[in-house]
């Protein structure tokens, strides 16, 4: 019989013992423990969180620093090898290599690479200087962008790849089980597949193609969005039109008439692809004379459909967003120049977070104050304990077929392979020619032997007959794997940033995007697929959701139901709420948006699976910060407020579902990574309700009668009692529709949520505090401690050895200084810790309704 037994007290000790032969519990119990310190300590959370930080990368083709966008002013090599010497071996040509990893090449700003030549040139001390341009090399510039050399997945050719220095954090906080944790930090790659660019007949597309730029844009508008465009008479193949911007022009929107959408709406999908095609590679001197430099093979006799530019076969890429109502996978394609974000992954499951005045990081992030605190995370985990669900598709999931082809692997819930069962696979000749290299190798290299047993990727455990689908194994941190990429991103961001070598670079969150698991109506399983891609909610719906962590079926689960506050109520040595009151703060102190994302289903009949979780992170590195602020999405439409609705009678409330992207988002962002992005996003999609409203009114209902039960559990247990008061509130109103004669719509409750209510309360002033408190009592601690090792008879000599003396001085003044007004204000833009208990300000409110209720 499996049991756990565990015993705490309020020092911080905690001991368990866990009797179980699963890895997960384990784990779990070590993350308990951590959440156990943060919440004793203040300061800092444990968070259930993935993260990953992406930065934008671009495809230059075959030249790059022809034009001056690469000359950013302000940097040069020579301040920036001096500032940097420590890790650079300076070569007497102008350039130098990493010290630590020799393939890190900083490079001048002003040169000039061309790849088919593979050369980079420059000049130095007025000399011309060239270096041979080589794979496998990272040329980073002063002001940290860096240009690699890469064989494009699809093809023979090679482009040159630029990377930003810069990253967009996306933090993956109170995900539930499903909800894509792992998935935000993985290539979106994986997910590409490459093809041929057909044409019909290529003539005629020509035509076709030349007729729709040649088109005047002026009167696309309705009246009163024609500032859209800053110049709607713009030919769409001028350089004054970047890719982007000629995509937004062909893409149905609401700004348009009627007449313009019905016209967009007849151009056939191919037209659009190679008209897309033809802006990317498009040169001035071209003119309208496209025919002479696409072209299509003559095959037996008459024209192919492959299409060549300069006599070179063109690759298309595309990604799958979901399946069909047949389970058939729903492919698009991407912009001929789209690069997948480079993703360092931050966090997968066990983190832990700390709240700071933005003022704090002056050194490390100069100039960016915004009156907001910021979050910084670490990641707690050495292995990452993946269930990687695409990985049973042969070939899909490159990195777990990589990662269990080496050695060293611990496996659960995977089919021990021998025999037969091996013999199966390795002569399925399409299943195990699907795989990559490394498993193919491993899978062939075992059934050559003819002994022992192996492990197939896409095989897991049987189980009466059926695959688990829970299969895991334990996946060595990626950048403990290949540290270059990790190094070489700070490093880029330091050289961005012009920080010194002694300044530890930091990353602190820019976007919180939680994720969610939604299933579709089973037997004996309500639905929960009423949200679209992406949601936005303000903090008090946010919470509501926080609160109860409601999941839909996953394959780590038994079935749906609440994971507990912030999804760790498996994992809590103390009551729920301290962790909620310690989230609130956070939330509030850096306004971070709380955003999240879909994974499994969008309404009934629309299966995304992890699609959404690994697409999200493309989008957000491409969106400026101010273009993420929900304010600004809401004043242009790219959100649309859901209301509480009458259906069959009742009322439906759908206004807990919060914001949700619309047709404009679509139009305005998605035409950074699609040719297509309205067919991409359906209204099926956008509008999960169009495809059963029935289900959709039962999912709504679902989750508000799951928050009403999860928030009558805390006021029968007293669990409300320890809650700060606007979750005090938000609970009551939770579980009887209001509060006070108050609903969640009423300003004065909306109001408990703002920053300059946290601030000025009586109740975040004692979380200070209780802060200041506590750090007393440890130096208290510490002092005692000191003072009684150095008064001990005949310790003399280990006095002098471990600096008793000096380590007291230390501690004496930094007792003092804690017990300072000081030390007070500088906690204020933190968290504080949580009291633990009810708050001074709640028991006498407490006391008073116990009062009216007697």
């Amino acid at each position: 019989q499996a049991f756990k037994i565990t015993a705490r007290d309020e020092q911080g000790v905690i001991v368990t013992i866990l009797a179980d032969n699963y890895y997960g519990y384990c784990k779990k119990e070590v993350k308990t423990q951590i959440s156990y310190a943060t919440n004793l300590y203040g300061l800092a959370e444990e968070e259930h969180a993935g993260g990953a930080l992406a930065f934008t990368r671009r495809n230059h083709g075959e030249e790059y620093g022809i034009d001056s966008h690469t000359r950013e002013p302000g940097y040069s090599f020579s301040k920036a090898s001096e500032q940097y010497a420590e890790v650079m071996n300076i070569q007497p040509e102008g350039y130098a290599i990493d010290k630590n990893f020799p393939e890190v090449i900083y490079v001048p700003q002003d040169l000039r690479m061309d790849l088919s030549a593979q050369t980079i040139t420059w000049k130095h001390d007025n000399q011309h200087q060239q270096i041979r341009l080589k794979p496998g090399k990272i040329y980073v510039q002063p002001n940290g962008y860096k240009i690699e050399m890469e064989k494009n997945p699809g093809s023979s050719y090679w482009r040159l790849i630029g990377t930003d220095p810069l990253g967009t954090f996306c933090h993956k906080p109170c995900t539930v089980s499903g909800g894509g944790k792992s998935e935000i930090s993985k290539s979106i790659n994986d997910a590409v597949i490459y093809g041929p660019l057909f044409v019909d007949d290529l003539q005629n597309d020509l035509r076709r193609v030349l007729e729709i730029c040649e088109r005047d844009y002026t009167y696309r508008f309705k009246p009163g969005f024609e500032a859209e465009d800053r110049d709607p008479a713009r030919k769409l193949l001028s350089p004054e039109r970047s890719l982007g911007s000629v995509i937004k022009v062909l893409t149905v929107s609401s700004s348009y008439t009627d007449e313009f959408n019905a016209w967009l709406e007849a151009i056939p999908p191919r037209i659009f692809s190679l008209l897309f095609l033809i802006k990317r590679y498009y040169r001035k001197d071209w003119g309208n004379d496209l025919c002479k430099h696409l072209s299509v093979d003559i095959v037996d006799g008459a024209p192919s459909h492959e299409l060549k530019l300069n006599n070179r076969k063109m690759i298309a890429s595309y990604l799958r967003i979901g399946f069909d109502r047949e389970k058939k996978w729903r492919t698009f394609k991407v912009r001929q120049d789209f690069i997948a974000a480079e993703k360092i992954q931050m966090e997968d499951d066990i983190s832990v977070s700390i709240v700071v005045p933005d003022h704090c990081l002056d050194e490390c992030r100069p100039a960016q104050h915004t009156g907001l605190s910021v979050k910084l995370v670490k990641n707690c985990e050495y292995r990452l304990f993946q269930r990687p669900d695409d990985a049973r598709i042969p070939g899909y999931d490159k990195q777990t077929e990589y990662d269990m082809a080496v050695n060293g692997n611990f496996i659960a819930n995977y089919d021990p392979l021998k025999g037969d069962s091996l013999a199966a696979v390795v002569e399925d000749v399409m299943t195990h020619g699907s795989f990559t290299q490394p498993m193919y190798d491993l899978l062939q290299e075992a059934y050559d032997k003819g002994e022992g047993y192996v492990v197939s990727s896409a095989h897991s455990r049987l189980i009466d007959g059926k695959r688990s689908k829970n299969p895991r194994y334990l996946q060595t941190r990626p950048d403990l794997v290949n540290p270059v990429r990790k190094y070489v991103a700070n490093m880029s961001t330091r050289m961005h940033l012009k920080l010194p070598m002694d300044v530890t670079v930091c990353h602190p969150v820019d976007a919180v995007l939680a994720g969610r698991r939604n299933n579709p109506p089973e037997p004996g399983i309500r639905p929960l697929a009423v949200y679209n891609p992406i949601h936005y909610q303000a903090l008090p719906e946010l919470f509501m959701d926080f609160i109860c962590s409601l999941t839909g079926k996953s394959p780590s689960t038994t079935g749906v139901g609440s994971e507990g506050a912030l999804t760790k109520g498996p994992f809590n040595a103390l009551r729920p709420t301290s962790d909620l009151n310690n989230a609130l703060v956070s939330f509030i102190l850096t306004g971070y948006a709380g955003f999240s994302s879909s994974a499994g289903y969008v309404g009934p009949d629309m299966m995304v699976e992890h699609d959404i979780s690994l697409l999200v992170p493309e989008i957000w590195a491409r969106i400026k910060a101010d273009e993420r602020d929900p304010q600004f999405l809401i004043e242009n439409g790219y959100l649309e407020l859901l209301e509480d609705f009458d259906h069959e009678g009742q009322t439906v409330l759908a206004s807990r579902l919060g914001y949700r992207i619309t047709e404009r988002f679509v139009h305005r962002f998605m035409g950074k990574i699609f040719d297509n992005p309205q067919a991409v996003f359906t209204e099926e999609l956008l509008k999960p309700e169009t495809q059963d409203m029935a289900s959709y009114v039962d999912g709504i209902n679902n989750i508000v009668e799951a928050q009403q039960k999860v928030a009558k559990q805390y006021i029968d247990d007293g669990s409300v009692n320890d809650a700060c008061p606007p979750l005090y509130a938000l609970i009551h109103i939770m579980a009887t529709g209001e509060y006070n004669g108050k609903t969640v719509r009423d300003a004065s409750i909306r109001e408990l949520f703002t920053k300059d209510s946290l601030l000025s309360s009586d109740w975040y002033r004692e979380r200070l505090e209780i802060k200041q408190q506590r750090e007393i009592a440890l130096w208290e601690k510490h002092v005692k401690n000191l003072q009684a090792f150095f008064l001990l008879p005949g310790h003399e000599d280990e006095v002098e050895r471990l600096g008793i003396s000096s380590r007291l001085d230390e501690a004496i003044a930094k007792l003092s200084y804690v017990n300072g007004k000081e030390y007070f204000d500088r906690l204020v833009g933190t968290i504080g810790a949580d009291p633990l208990r009810p708050y001074r300000c709640m028991s006498s409110a407490q006391h008073t309704e116990n009062k009216k209720v007697a």
